[in-house]
C-alpha cells in the first residue's frame, strides 16, 4: 500500500507543474489582450484620503476603474468605495508627497477586505521597508477607510 501511495504522490508531483505552468501563460495572454484593448484609455488621477486625512494621489488606467472612480466622486454610487492595489516602493511624479504609490495596473475597488492589507497611508510610509512581507503581504494595500475626494489634473 505504501508503494502505491508513493507512486500516486510522485505522479501528482510530476503532473502538477505542467498544469500550473499552463495556467499563468493563458492568464498572461488574456491580461495582455485586455491591456491592448484599454491602451486607448487616457489615465485619470484621483485624490484619495483615509482616516488620517492624508492626501494620496492614485493613477487609474483601466476604463472600468476610471468610470467607477468618477461615479464615486460625483455621488452616482457609493458601492465599493475603498481602494486596493499593489504598492510600488518608490516616489511617483503623480504622488510626490509619498515614497510609494499604487501600481496603476492593479488598482480596483472594494466594500470589504481582509485585515492583513489594511493600514493608513502614513503608517505605510513609516513602515515601507517592511511592506511586502508580513506587513502588506505581496505589497497589497487596502486601506479600509480610504475614499476618493476628487479627480485631479495629470501631473
Amino acid at each position: 500500500m505504501r508503494h502505491l501511495f508513493t507512486k500516486a504522490a510522485s505522479l501528482a508531483a510530476v503532473a502538477m507543474p505542467a498544469f500550473t505552468v499552463a495556467q499563468p501563460a493563458q492568464a498572461t495572454q488574456n491580461s495582455e489582450g485586455a491591456q491592448r484593448a484599454d491602451a486607448a484609455v487616457a489615465p485619470a488621477y484621483f485624490e484619495m484620503t483615509d482616516i488620517t486625512r492624508s492626501k494620496f494621489v492614485v493613477k487609474l488606467v483601466e476604463e472600468r476603474e476610471i468610470n467607477h472612480a468618477r461615479d464615486l466622486v460625483s455621488g452616482a454610487t457609493d458601492d465599493e468605495p475603498h481602494l486596493v492595489g499593489r504598492i510600488k516602493k518608490y516616489r511617483a511624479d503623480f504622488n510626490p508627497a509619498w515614497n510609494f504609490h499604487y501600481d496603476p495596473a492593479t488598482v480596483s475597488f472594494f466594500n470589504v477586505a481582509i485585515e492583513v492589507c489594511d493600514a493608513t497611508v502614513p503608517y505605510v510610509e513609516d513602515h515601507l521597508d517592511e511592506a511586502g512581507g508580513p506587513f502588506l503581504p505581496g505589497g497589497w494595500f487596502c486601506p479600509w477607510t480610504s475614499s476618493l475626494v476628487r479627480e485631479v489634473p495629470a501631473p
